[in-house]
C-alpha cells in the first residue's frame, strides 16, 4: 500500500511538473478563489443551521412547558385515560413534535408517544426507564434542553420537571423535528457549492492537459533541444506534427541544428590537431600548468600538475577549488573570484587608462588596480612535503574584452627555498663562528697594546696565549669551511686502490699523544689481510682523523677508543657488494637520539648541549660529505652514558687492468 502512495505521489509531482510557471499560477489562483466561495457558502449554510436550532430550541421549550403545565393535573390525579388523549391532540396537531414520553420519579416510563404501555403487568414485562442527562436538575423549573444526531436529522431533546401544587412528579421528555424548509435548502445549497467546485476544478484540469498537449510539449521540446545546441550536441532534431507558428519555429530549429552538425564536421579535424598540439605543448612544460574556465571547472591540467597535486586522470570539469589542497585554497579562493568577476571594472581601468594616455602621452599610466598576473608561494604538505609558487594569468579573447578562463602556472621551488635556507644558514653560523675568535683577539690586543706597561709578565703571557688560542681556533674554522666548500664544489677526485691499514696507523700515530694526555685506551681491530678498498687516501684519512678526534674530545679519562675493520658479504651490508666496514667505537659520553641526525648538520655541536669542549661543528659535516661522494653513508650507534660507534662501508677494490682508478665529480649543488 504504502509502494502504490508513493507511486501516486511520483506520477502527480511529474505531471505537475509539466506546467508552467503562469498555469501553475492560475491553478492556484483557481484553488484560493475555489476556496475561498466554498468557504463562504458553507459558513451561510452552518449559520442558517445554527439559527434553525436556535427556533427549534426556543420552540420546543415553550412547546414542552405548555404540554406539560397542562399534563401535570392529570399525572397527579393518576389519569392516563385524559392524559392519553391530551398527547395525542397535540401529536396529531403538528408534525414538529417527534415524541411524547411521560417518566414517573425513578424513571420509569409510563406513557409515550409513539410507545404503548403493557396493559397486563406480569413478570414478564419489560420495565423501561428513561436515561437522563446528567446535567438535568430535579428541582429547576426551567426545561433542560439538547440536540443529537439520529439517521433522519438533527432531534432536540427537551426534558421538562412535571410539578403540581409544588410537588414532583416525574419528566416529560419531548422531541422536535427540525424545520423541514430549511434543512432541504441547506442542503441543496450544500450540494450546489461542492458540483460548482468539482466543475470548475474540472475545467481548470481539462485546460491545463489541452494546454500541455498542444503548447507546452512543444516549447518544452524546443527548450531541451536548444539546451542540447548548446552543448554541442547538433544532432538535436524535433519531430512533432504541428502547424502554424509552433510548425515554423520548430521547422527552423532543425535547420539550423543541421547547419550547425555541417559547420561541426567541417571544423572537428582542425580543431582536433589544434588540440593535440596544444596538450602536447602543455605536457611537455616542465612546470605544472592548469586551466580553469569562468565558472572554476578544470579544462586543461598537464602530468607536472597532476604530480604536484597528487590529481588522477577524473580532474576534468572538476571545480578546481575542490580539488587544490585545503591550504592553496584558503589562499587562492579570493584572487581566483576577484579575477574572473574583474570583467567591468577592468573595462572601465582599461578605458580610463587609454583616456589619461591621450591626455598625457608622455606618461606611463600604470595598470594597477587589476593586476593581469598574481603571484603566489605556499608550502604544501599533501601528498608530499613541497614548496610551490602559484602564477595566476587572466586568459582573454581576441579583443581583450571578454575573460576566457585563467591559466594557473605551478613551479615546485623546494629546492631553491632550500638552498637559499641552507645559504642563508650557513653565512648566519659563518659569521657567528667568525665573530667570537675575532672579538676576543681584538679585546685581547687592544687591552695589551693601551695597558700592556701596567701588567705583569704573567698577565702579559696569559693574554698572548689565549690570542694565539684563538687564532688557532679561527685557523681550524677557516681550514673547515675551506675542505667543506672543496667537498661541496665541482672538484673532481681520483678513486682508486687504497690499503686502509696506512690511514688507520697513520691517524692512531697521530691521535696517540692526545689519547696519552687525557689517560684514554687507543686500540685498533683489523682483520688480518684486510682486502684494499676503492677511495681516496687523504679524504679517507681526513674520515678517520675527525672521527678518533671526536671520540677522543667526548671520552672521559680511563675510557677506551678502537679502530675496527673488518670486511663483509654483499647479503649482509648496505652497499649491496663485498666491501670493508671500518668501525670507530668510544667509551664516551653517548648521544642523545634527538642529536642522531642533527650532529651531521653544519655547526652542530654536541659541546652546545654538555657546556665542556670546543668545536668548530664541521666535522662530521665533512665526513658526511666525503663518505657521500665515495656512494656509502656514515651510520652512528649511541646511548647516553655508553659510548657511540660510527661506522661506514667502502666496495673492495677488483683490479680491472683497462680501468686502474675511478674518478668521482662533486656535483652536489649545496651553496658554500
Amino acid at each position: 500500500m504504502l509502494t502504490f502512495i508513493t507511486k501516486i505521489k511520483e506520477i502527480i509531482a511529474l505531471w505537475w511538473s509539466e506546467f508552467t510557471l503562469q498555469t501553475k499560477l492560475m491553478a492556484a489562483a483557481t484553488l484560493v478563489v475555489s476556496l475561498i466561495m466554498s468557504s463562504l457558502t458553507f459558513w451561510a449554510v452552518n449559520t442558517i443551521q445554527l439559527e434553525s436550532n436556535i427556533k427549534d430550541t426556543r420552540f420546543g421549550s415553550d412547546l414542552s412547558i405548555l404540554i406539560a403545565s397542562n399534563a401535570a393535573p392529570l399525572v397527579a390525579e393518576d389519569d392516563l385515560t385524559a392524559l392519553a388523549n391530551f398527547s395525542n391532540r397535540f401529536y396529531r396537531s403538528t408534525s414538529s413534535i417527534r415524541y411524547l414520553i411521560y417518566a414517573d420519579r425513578s424513571g420509569s416510563i409510563f406513557f409515550g408517544i409513539p410507545y404503548s404501555h403493557a396493559e397486563i403487568q406480569n413478570s414478564l414485562t419489560i420495565k423501561r426507564r428513561i436515561k437522563l442527562p446528567d446535567d438535568y436538575a430535579q428541582n429547576s423549573d426551567l426545561p433542560f434542553v439538547r440536540q443529537h444526531q439520529t439517521l433522519n436529522g438533527q432531534v432536540t431533546d427537551v426534558f421538562v420537571p412535571l410539578r403540581h401544587n409544588g410537588e414532583y412528579l416525574g419528566v416529560l421528555a419531548v422531541g422536535i423535528n427540525p424545520n423541514p424548509t430549511i434543512v432541504a435548502s441547506s442542503n441543496l445549497t450544500r450540494d450546489v457549492t461542492i458540483a460548482v467546485f468539482i466543475t470548475i476544478w474540472a475545467m481548470v484540469i481539462l485546460g491545463n492537459v489541452f494546454n500541455a498537449l498542444m503548447i507546452t510539449r512543444p516549447i518544452k521540446e524546443l527548450l531541451v533541444g536548444v539546451r542540447n545546441i548548446a552543448a554541442k550536441n547538433f544532432q538535436q532534431r524535433i519531430d512533432l506534427p504541428l502547424r502554424g507558428e509552433l510548425g515554423e519555429l520548430i521547422a527552423s530549429f532543425n535547420l539550423m541544428a543541421e547547419k550547425l552538425e555541417k559547420y561541426e564536421k567541417q571544423n572537428i579535424e582542425e580543431l582536433t590537431s589544434e588540440k593535440a598540439k596544444l596538450e602536447t605543448l602543455v605536457s611537455t612544460i616542465a612546470d605544472g600548468a592548469v586551466l580553469i574556465d569562468p565558472e572554476m571547472q578544470i579544462i586543461l591540467v598537464n602530468p607536472t600538475a597532476k604530480n604536484i597535486f597528487g590529481w588522477g586522470e577524473d580532474t576534468i570539469g572538476d571545480n578546481v577549488l575542490h580539488r587544490l589542497p585545503a591550504e592553496l585554497t584558503v589562499k587562492l579562493t579570493k584572487p581566483l573570484y576577484q579575477m574572473i568577476d574583474s570583467k567591468v571594472e577592468l573595462e572601465g581601468t582599461e578605458t580610463a587608462n587609454e583616456e589619461e594616455s591621450q591626455s598625457f602621452p608622455l606618461l606611463d599610466v600604470e595598470k594597477h588596480h587589476l593586476p593581469s598576473k598574481d603571484e603566489f608561494r605556499i608550502t604544501l604538505h599533501q601528498p608530499v612535503s613541497r614548496t610551490i609558487r602559484v602564477l595566476l594569468s587572466r586568459v582573454v579573447d581576441g579583443g581583450n574584452e571578454n575573460i576566457k578562463g585563467i591559466a594557473m602556472t605551478v613551479q615546485d621551488i623546494t629546492r631553491e627555498v632550500e638552498l637559499n635556507e641552507a645559504k642563508s644558514q650557513f653565512i648566519s653560523n659563518v659569521s657567528h663562528e667568525l665573530r667570537t675568535p675575532l672579538f676576543n683577539i681584538k679585546s685581547f690586543i687592544e687591552t695589551l697594546s693601551e695597558y700592556g706597561e701596567d701588567l705583569t709578565e704573567v698577565q702579559r703571557r696569559e693574554f698572548l696565549d689565549t690570542a694565539n688560542h684563538e687564532t688557532d681556533r679561527l685557523t681550524r674554522l677557516v681550514n673547515d669551511v675551506l675542505d667543506l666548500s672543496r667537498l661541496e664544489s665541482s672538484r673532481t677526485y681520483n678513486l682508486s686502490e687504497v690499503d686502509l691499514n696506512q690511514p688507520i696507523e697513520q691517524t692512531l700515530r697521530t691521535c696517540q699523544l692526545n689519547a696519552k694526555d687525557k689517560g684514554i685506551e687507543l686500540n685498533q681491530e683489523l682483520q688480518p689481510k684486510l682486502p684494499s678498498v676503492i677511495g681516496n687516501y687523504d679524504l679517507l684519512l681526513q674520515v678517520l682523523t675527525n672521527l678518533v678526534g671526536n671520540s677522543l674530545k667526548f671520552t672521559n679519562s680511563g675510557g677506551k677508543v678502537t679502530v675496527r675493520a673488518y670486511e663483509t658479504q654483499a647479503e649482509s651490508n648496505t652497499i649491496g657488494q663485498p666491501a670493508v666496514r671500518v668501525e670507530i667505537i668510544d667509551t664516551g659520553i653517548g648521544i642523545s637520539s634527538e642529536d642522531k641526525e642533527a650532529i651531521f648538520e653544519r655547526f652542530f655541536r654536541v659541546e652546545n648541549r654538555v657546556h665542556t669542549l670546543e668545536g668548530t661543528g664541521l666535522g662530521l659535516s665533512i665526513v658526511r660529505n666525503i663518505i657521500e661522494k665515495h656512494n656509502s653513508r656514515v651510520y652512528i650507534d649511541s646511548e647516553v652514558g655508553v659510548g657511540t660507534t660510527f661506522w661506514f662501508e667502502l666496495p673492495i677494490y677488483q683490479a680491472k687492468v683497462e680501468e686502474p682508478n675511478q674518478t668521482i665529480g662533486i656535483t652536489d649543488s649545496q651553496n658554500n
